[in-house]
């Protein structure tokens, strides 16, 4: 029986492919659901991607349900430039044919949680819109998750803009709702994940997973280069670190700290402030990765999913055949 029950809210997205394999494929986690959220590309394709990670992965019973399309406040911004204009690289995967919820991402994350209380651990890949959302509408969920963890924000630098990660710039205002809130927020972000590369001695050895991994693992793991760093050897999988740490937190080293997030600055809007010496902390902060156990465990997740991959599929239907088919999204927009 799985030991963690995980609802991911996420925006696919290349290591948001990576950390739905992971989630999907660790025997002691039972992936309960899905949300997505406009962020690393639109609505539409980080839904349309989940959609059709879903089936390629084999869990069509898990279901998938789409939040926002924009953030709470401010411009829509996109990562199209490290993520493809499809969200997966030169990943293409088989369209999807089972069909999206009809309840939107928010009131999916608050219904779960309520049905499940102190049993669900909610992750945050992508921008927090849905969960800030979701917090607006419902406050206890914030008591009724047994932990939050997200991936973003830094304490050093940013990579959307000097002081922002990506995740919170692309909706500084709700990361200051979430932060804010009754929980104790995981915060995994680039200093943490930038440890998590995927070289090219992973990459060799990911190679000898067979089909999986020369169809999906390795492109999505290879296929952003930096231009600015002439030394690069790998690709983060920030997203990977944050599943992982619900499954595997003896990987990581985290401290207490405070995190505020800046909103309105004119070079540093979308900022995390960390202090590590608070009076109050509201979160926990990776710092530091076992590496070479979090490869040894994300490896070994890896290789059980592709030696499944080489059994034939049964086929399988969610419930709920009235559902809209993948083309269509009832939750467009600020879903409530």
């Amino acid at each position: 029986m799985a030991g963690y029950k995980i609802l991911l809210d996420c925006d696919p997205g290349l290591d948001d492919a990576l950390a739905l394999l992971l989630a999907h494929g660790d025997p002691n986690i039972d992936l309960v659901g899905v949300t997505t959220v406009g962020g690393n590309v639109g609505l539409d394709r980080t839904t349309k991607n989940a959609l059709e990670l879903r089936e390629y992965l084999r869990f069509p019973t898990v279901p998938v349900a789409a939040g926002a399309d924009r953030p709470i406040s401010g411009e829509t911004r996109s990562a199209e430039h490290v993520h493809g204009t499809g969200g997966l690289g030169s990943v293409v995967l088989p369209p999807a044919t089972l069909p999206l919820s009809e309840t939107s991402a928010v009131d999916f994350i608050i219904e779960t949680v309520r049905a499940l209380p102190g049993a669900i651990d909610l992750v945050a890949t992508g921008p927090l819109t849905n969960i800030a959302l979701a917090l607006q509408k419902e406050p206890a969920i914030a008591r009724w998750v047994r932990s939050f963890t997200i991936m973003g924000g830094s304490y050093t630098r940013g990579n959307a803009t000097v002081a922002a990660e990506f995740n919170i710039y692309a909706d500084p205002e709700a990361a200051r709702i979430v932060f804010a809130a009754d929980w104790q927020v995981v915060m995994i972000g680039l200093d943490l994940t930038l440890q998590a590369q995927a070289n090219s001695t992973v990459i060799n050895r990911l190679r000898q997973l067979g089909k999986l991994a020369d169809d999906l693992i390795v492109p999505l793991a290879t296929f952003y280069v930096d231009p600015t760093m002439p030394d690069w050897d790998g690709q983060a999988v920030h997203d990977v670190c944050a599943v992982a740490y619900v499954a595997r937190p003896d990987l990581f080293t985290v401290q207490p700290a405070r995190v505020d997030v800046e909103t309105a600055g004119e070079f540093t809007t979308g900022m995390t402030v960390v202090d590590f010496d608070p009076p109050i902390a509201n979160a926990l902060v990776a710092t530091e990765l076992n590496v070479s156990g979090f490869w040894a465990y994300v490896e070994s997740v890896y290789a059980r999913v592709a030696r499944e991959h080489t059994v034939p599929q049964p086929s399988a239907e969610v419930p709920g055949s009235d559902q809209p088919t993948a083309g269509e999204n009832p939750a467009a927009g600020h879903a409530s």
